[in-house]
């Protein structure tokens, strides 16, 4: 690890001020900078370390909704008894990721912000855009099973690995963040990660010394929310493919529908397509599948993980099938 500066914030003006400079992060958790800081992927010459700021209460909005400071772990979040209730689905997904040690320093923030996981970009000594612009990309020709195949380039076709995440993009979360001149700013989930392109290294749309401060749940959504996440062992481990839905029937027909994927793209992926072949379908296994279909329609994968894409419309097939009962 490369020798750093070290600072605790006092307040959330001169955080953002201090992680503006070049080469400064925030630090939270730590749960993913610091193996980056070991491994020299990351390299800050300034960690500016939010602990001290007041960013970890969950409280209630007019709305009916919730507003999660970014400083909230990830098993505060989980066991929080309005969540339980109201968002299920986060829950569920939230203690489908890591394990009890991770989640209880991972905070809310970070997890939006944890990078890939792809083999390759941990291996420096393999080539990655991700990691080095312009090397090139390894795990295009390289073992791609647990890479992405929707939305990427052909510089990058890592996969984001958050749980949280995907459930958050399915509930519609929006995060609330401010710049170090004192501009705030609220972002859809979805439009908070930016497709690789042929810069993929420009993971987000923040600016540099740009802080989370919160996420905001709107109210829930009509329906039963359901999260599924396919892994090769049942803890401890990356997803496959993971799917979160939130389902509502009327008689015989959905009369709502909300999807979100996770580990198929560079981001959580909602699927626009399937929601649209989904809502006034009749509610049987057929039109689940048509709308697995028209969520993978424009897939592709790249050798070894081919198998994601009928795997992705199983698994909706079957997280649907348990969200409305059929």
């Amino acid at each position: 690890m490369k020798p750093f500066r070290y600072e605790r914030a006092s307040d959330v003006a001169s955080a953002c001020t201090s992680a503006a400079g070049p080469a400064a992060k925030f630090i939270a958790g730590g749960t993913n900078l610091l193996d980056l800081m070991k491994l020299q992927i990351e390299t800050p010459t300034r960690l500016v370390d939010i602990a001290p700021l007041p960013l970890a209460g969950i409280e209630e909005t007019s709305e009916g909704g919730l507003r999660v400071g970014a400083r909230v772990t990830n098993s505060a979040l989980a066991a929080d008894m309005r969540v339980r209730r109201l968002y299920p689905l986060l829950s569920r997904a939230i203690l489908a990721g890591a394990s009890t040690q991770l989640r209880n320093k991972a905070t809310t923030g970070g997890n939006l912000l944890q990078r890939t996981r792809c083999p390759y970009f941990y291996d420096t000594s393999k080539p990655c855009n991700k990691r080095t612009p312009g090397a090139g990309c390894a795990a295009l020709g390289g073992i791609n099973r647990m890479n992405a195949v929707l939305g990427v380039s052909d510089h990058c076709i890592a996969a984001h690995p958050s749980d949280m995440a995907v459930a958050m993009t399915a509930l519609d979360a929006r995060v609330e963040t401010v710049a170090h001149d004192g501009a705030a700013r609220t972002i859809p989930i979805d439009a908070l990660y930016l497709p690789p392109g042929d810069t993929p290294h420009i993971e987000t749309v923040l600016a540099p010394g740009e802080l989370i401060r919160s996420v905001l749940l709107p109210p829930p959504p009509p329906g039963r929310q359901i999260y599924r996440k396919v892994r090769d062992r049942a803890s401890f481990a990356f997803a496959l493919v993971s799917v979160a839905v939130v389902a509502a029937r009327e008689g015989d027909k959905l009369r709502a529908a909300r999807v979100a994927f996770g580990s198929l793209s560079y981001k959580p992926w909602r699927s626009a397509e399937a929601e649209a072949a989904l809502v006034g379908a009749p509610a049987t296994r057929a039109s689940f599948d048509a709308a697995g279909a028209a969520a993978l329609e424009q897939a592709r994968g790249y050798g070894h993980n081919d198998f994601k894409i009928p795997l992705a419309r199983r698994t909706l097939r079957a997280t649907l099938t348990e969200a409305v009962g059929v």
